[in-house]
């Protein structure tokens, strides 16, 4: 059976603990009491791009962005329907991954700034238009940039300002319709 100092080698390690035992029961009270917390309160802490995220990952939006881009990567990139296919997958696949956690942070970021000063300057709330407006770009650019970048190195496909640009409007359609989708039927907490 291992021994206490096995187990927890910081309560036991005499640069960190010169109380002994006296230390030892204040962690375990300290650690103890942080149980206590309620974490679901620290979980009302919101920004748009939060629930635009949770629609962005819904089967149906997912279904329709990857139908309209399917077609815009085909013409675009002028390939054949099966390539296409294999090319689109890829980059949603990629832009679903990564946006999952670069599209709240980028929220997040905006709500730090420029958000906040925003919403001290207009004395608006969170949930604001102009909020509104720039996760919707930032989530269209960020997406087209993760698909640019998936086409560029795994199917050599051409990066330009004319692709990116068809790219960012593909997104516009798919984040467009996910974001329409928080007023024709709201979250519900």
């Amino acid at each position: 059976m291992a021994s206490r100092a096995n187990v927890i080698p910081l309560l036991t390690d005499s640069s960190c603990n010169a109380g002994g035992a006296k230390s030892e029961a204040y962690y375990l009270i300290f650690s103890l009491s942080l149980l206590l917390i309620p974490l679901p309160a620290q979980a009302d802490v919101v920004w748009p791009a939060l629930y635009l995220e949770t629609r962005l990952f819904s089967w149906w939006a997912i279904g329709i962005g990857f139908v309209i881009e399917f077609f815009f990567i085909m013409n675009i990139f002028t390939l054949r329907p099966k390539q296409a296919l294999v090319a689109d997958l890829a980059a949603n696949a990629a832009s679903a991954l990564l946006g999952l956690v670069l599209i709240p942070l980028g929220g997040f970021s905006w709500e730090i700034f420029p958000g906040s000063v925003i919403d001290y300057l207009l004395n608006w709330g969170t949930f604001n238009p102009v909020t509104w407006l720039a996760t919707f770009v930032f989530a269209c650019l960020t997406n087209a940039w993760l698909e640019s970048y998936v086409l560029k190195r795994f199917f050599k496909l051409p990066y330009t300002r004319k692709t990116f640009s068809w790219l960012v409007l593909t997104n516009a359609f798919s984040v467009g319709i996910a974001l329409a989708s928080l007023w024709w039927e709201p979250v519900e907490l």
